[in-house]
């Protein structure tokens, strides 16, 4: 992506220089912030820290049995201040990818060891605790070093957690679930605002709650007031730049349930156990979230985003034909987040919008003829139709961006 950057930059670059938007020495100081040698670079600390870290933890698995008690303690002890210390030692010296990746060792071995004492004690354990302990220690140590990479270890030993108390126990780790929230959830607020530790957060917080529904056999169709919870949640956020990472998750969610309810549902989904909710219970439940989101985007002035609550419609107490309108849900949708990119001149939105139409298309050619079609003639119509889709979408796009529009 960084070098995809570069070479844009280096092309059109040229273009400004000639038309005198920014002199040739401003052109180099742009390019010198991209440097393709120094980012590569930087890379490599973090990936022989997670290999040196795989290591390190085999290899004493694997003698372990051989090493005397106290021996084994102060190895852990060692290693693991060993690691914290040099990091730190290079981060005040300024190496900071290096530094990160051997604290980033050290938060391995911290987690290695307390599943080695354990063994050494034999110590059971009945909950998940030691994976909430570490993933704590995780979350602390990005807060102190601003560090994505530690919050990325981080997020996932809480999902594992969470996943080893569901599938072990039974239980779901209310403790782990609030402090994943609060730690994590609060470093994206608060302290570095980042789209990928955003989409990060947002998609293990609906795995989380996606494992509680599953654990407390609650209705599928609490996902949807779960999801515009969340999504309502990215209308309160100020800053626009925000709103893809926080609202991209939920919308993707209920996206996915549409697409499932037109491709194996049928009429009478409403009426299965495992999907339908009393409308005395759901309809409320969807009405709060949906008055929050209303209101962030009145606050905002983000009313022209409404459209996205079209996913969010309760289809499933309609008598009949739910696959069809979740199909009819699911073309509008797709052509409204196309239109709001053609409208904000935004390319990243026309390239989805695009992307979701073809693909919402080839859905209902699916659902419509897979079952009185010849399979060969249906994937040979099929890619004709996806071909066809594609040349036409990119060519009103190209179009569209070629008459000077910019993206934004």
């Amino acid at each position: 992506m960084i070098a995809l950057s570069r070479k844009w930059l280096e092309r059109e670059g040229l273009r400004w220089v000639e038309e005198q938007i920014v002199s040739r020495e401003q052109y180099d100081q742009i390019l010198g912030l991209y440097d393709e040698k120094k980012n590569a670079i930087g890379l490599l600390p973090v990936l022989g820290s997670i290999l040196t870290g795989l290591g390190i933890i085999s290899f004493i698995a694997a003698n372990w049995q051989d090493i005397p008690q106290w021996l084994r303690l102060l190895a852990i002890i060692i290693a693991m201040s060993g690691f914290y210390i040099s990091g730190d030692t290079l981060l005040r010296r300024g190496h900071e990818k290096l530094g990160i990746g051997l604290v980033g060792i050290g938060l391995i071995t911290f987690g290695a060891g307390i599943a080695l004492v354990g063994q050494m004690f034999h110590l059971v354990a009945y909950d998940t605790a030691s994976f909430i302990v570490w993933g704590s220690a995780g979350a602390l140590l990005a807060y102190l070093y601003r560090s994505r990479y530690l919050y990325l270890i981080s997020i996932v030993v809480f999902d594992v957690a969470q996943i080893y108390a569901v599938d072990s126990f039974r239980h779901f780790s209310y403790a782990g679930f609030a402090l994943m929230a609060v730690l994590l959830g609060g470093y994206v607020w608060k302290r570095q605002r980042s789209n990928l530790l955003a989409w990060m957060f947002n998609l293990s917080l609906f795995l989380q709650v996606l494992m509680l529904f599953s654990l407390m056999d609650w209705k599928l169709s609490w996902i949807i007031p779960a999801a515009l919870l969340m999504y309502a949640a990215g209308d309160w956020l100020r800053d626009r730049s925000e709103l893809g990472a926080v609202q991209a998750v939920p919308l993707l969610i209920v996206f996915a349930i549409g697409v499932g309810v037109v491709l194996f549902g049928d009429n009478r989904i409403a009426e299965t156990e495992q999907f339908f909710v009393g409308a005395a219970y759901y309809l409320p439940a969807l009405l709060v979230p949906l008055a929050l989101s209303a209101w962030g985007k009145l606050r905002n002035k983000r009313e022209v985003s409404s459209g996205d609550w079209l996913m969010f419609l309760p289809v499933m107490y309609v008598p009949s034909g739910i696959d069809l309108l979740y199909l009819v849900m699911l073309f509008l949708f797709s052509l409204f987040v196309l239109w709001r990119g053609y409208s904000e001149e935004w390319r990243m939105k026309i390239n989805l919008g695009t992307v979701l139409f073809i693909f919402v298309t080839m859905v209902a050619y699916g659902k419509l003829t897979w079952d009185f079609m010849d399979k060969s003639l249906f994937f040979v119509l099929g890619g004709g139709i996806l071909l066809v889709l594609s040349w036409f979408l990119n060519r009103r796009k190209n179009n569209f961006l070629g008459r000077g529009k910019v993206d934004e």
